[in-house]
């Protein structure tokens, strides 16, 4: 059973799924459903809320241990730029899903470019639902990730809807997360 938090201060959050811009105020009972990828998803009365890392300790969590998880992630520092791309989108989540969004299959293209001197990646992802209204802060997280490897430039990472995404794109790893297999 989960143990509920109240809110030791007050938090801004992104409403699931329609991607609006909640306040919840301190002592705002809270459950966390997921802390995946540096971000927590918690049922209020209101509905799902997902509140940054920035705001862990409103929720009485130690960073302390979020930030080994992404150390693990930049222990691939002397890997190919391309590895260390894919491994940073692997710790980017949708918040109503327990499953990266690369297993998910969201991630269509990754290509690292030299433009005037500098090294700038292109991501081409999708969601699984086109009106879903965490597409904007999903495709940020998944910037900002890649934004921390060393020697990248710039980011960018485009929402795109061809192929549409279904099921069948979800890769072994995440059925199993999913219990589909």
């Amino acid at each position: 059973m989960q143990e509920e938090i109240p809110l030791t201060r007050e938090v801004q959050a992104v409403q699931i799924p329609s991607g609006d811009a909640v306040t919840l105020p301190a002592g705002t009972p809270v459950y966390i459903t997921q802390r995946l990828g540096g971000t927590f998803t918690v049922a209020t009365s209101s509905g799902l809320a997902r509140i940054s890392s920035q705001d862990a300790d409103a929720l009485g969590v130690d960073l302390e241990a979020e930030k080994e998880k992404q150390e693990e992630a930049n222990a691939l520092k002397d890997a190919p730029l391309e590895d260390q791309v894919w491994a940073q989108l692997k710790g980017v989540y949708d918040p109503e899903i327990p499953v990266d969004i690369v297993n998910l299959g969201l991630v269509y293209d990754c290509s690292i470019e030299e433009e005037d001197g500098k090294t700038v990646v292109g991501i081409k992802m999708t969601l699984t639902a086109p009106g879903c209204g965490m597409g904007p802060v999903i495709a940020a997280d998944a910037q900002s990730k890649i934004m921390t490897i060393e020697g990248i430039d710039d980011a960018r990472v485009d929402l795109v809807w061809d192929p549409a995404w279904n099921q069948d794109m979800i890769s072994e790893e995440g059925k199993m997360k999913l219990g589909m297999i």
